[in-house]
C-alpha cells in the first residue's frame, strides 16, 4: 500500500543509496532504503488514530525510518515523539530522517533509539522505553503469516512476518510504558489478526474502538486500526469503515486523502467513561 499521489522522491543519491520522500504534502521528509522496507499508506493511517491536537509524550513502536512518529508530530505541534526500533539499519535512517534539513522544526520534539519491542524489565527500561512514561503508544507490527511468500530482502522480511504470539508482547510493552490513567495505543494491522490483537488487549486495555479499512464500497476489508485505553473498563466498539477510494476511480476519498496527509484524526475524542 503506497501513500496518496506516492510520496515526492528525491533520488539525487547514488543508485544504492537511501531515498528521501515527502509526506504530508511536505509536511515533512522520510529518508528510507531505496529497496525493501519503505513506508507507505499503513504508517499514515496509523499516524491518524492519534488525536488531533495531542500534547503528550507518543512512543512509536517498531518505527522503521520514523514514517509514523514524523507524522504525528507533523500534525501535533506540541507532541513529543520517541521512535523505538531494532533493526540498526533501520535506526540509522531514521536519524538521517531527523538529520534531514526539511524536518529541522521537528527534530527538537523526536528521538530516535535502538530498542527491541519485546524487551522487558531492565532491558526495555535502559532502551529508553520507561515504564509509565508515555501518553500515547502507536505500533505497526509484522503482521504477514510466516507461511505466506516471505521477502528475500531481511529488512523487509523483519518488518513483515508476523511471530507466534507477536501481538500480545507488544501490547504487553504498551501497556508497560504507558501511563495508567488516560493512556492509549493505536495499531494498524489486517483482519485476520484481529483475535490475536483482542487477545493481546484482554487484562490490559478495555474501550477498543475497531475501525475497518476497505478499498472501495462493498468490497472486503483490507486493515483494521485498532485504539484503546490502558485499564479501561469500558466494551468494543466496531465503527463505521473507511472507505479509501471512490467508485468510480483511483483517487482517494476526502476522509482518506485528510487522514493520510496529516489533515484530520481517524477517530472522534473519546467522551468519559
Amino acid at each position: 500500500m503506497t501513500p496518496s499521489a506516492s510520496p515526492d522522491r528525491d533520488d539525487t543519491g547514488p543508485d544504492d543509496g537511501p531515498t528521501a520522500d515527502a509526506f504530508h504534502r511536505g509536511g515533512f521528509v522520510l529518508v528510507q532504503p531505496r529497496k525493501g522496507h519503505r513506508a507507505g499508506l499503513d504508517a499514515m493511517l496509523l499516524a491518524a488514530a492519534v488525536p488531533d491536537g495531542f500534547r503528550g509524550r507518543l512512543a512509536d513502536l517498531g518505527a522503521g525510518a520514523g514514517a509514523a512518529g514524523l507524522a504525528v508530530a507533523a500534525r501535533c505541534r506540541e507532541a513529543r515523539i520517541l521512535l523505538a526500533e531494532r533493526e540498526p539499519e533501520m535506526v540509522a535512517h531514521a536519524r538521517l530522517t531527523l538529520a534531514h534539513p526539511h524536518n529541522a522544526a521537528l527534530r527538537e520534539r523526536v528521538e530516535a533509539v535502538a530498542a527491541d519491542v519485546t524487551a522487558t524489565g531492565k532491558a526495555r527500561r535502559e532502551a529508553g522505553l520507561a515504564d509509565a512514561g508515555f501518553d500515547f503508544v502507536i505500533m505497526n507490527p509484522p503482521f504477514n503469516e510466516a507461511a505466506g511468500r516471505a521477502s528475500p530482502d531481511a529488512l523487509r522480511r523483519a518488518a513483515h512476518v508476523m511471530e507466534g504470539g507477536l501481538f500480545a508482547r507488544w501490547l504487553r510493552t504498551a501497556s508497560a510504558i504507558l501511563k495508567p490513567r488516560g493512556g492509549e495505543m493505536a495499531l494498524i494491522a489486517r483482519p485476520q489478526s484481529l483475535g490475536d490483537i483482542l487477545a493481546g488487549l484482554q487484562g490490559r486495555f478495555g474501550g477498543a474502538r475497531i475501525l475497518p479499512v476497505h478499498p472501495r464500497a462493498g468490497e472486503a476489508a483490507i486493515r483494521i486500526v485498532v485504539r484503546a485505553a490502558r485499564g479501561s473498563r469500558a466494551g468494543l466498539s466496531l465503527l463505521p469503515p473507511l472507505v479509501l477510494h471512490d467508485n468510480d476511480g483511483n483517487g482517494f476519498s476526502a476522509r482518506a486523502d485528510a487522514a493520510i496527509n496529516g489533515r484530520a484524526a481517524l477517530f472522534e475524542r473519546r467522551g468519559p467513561e
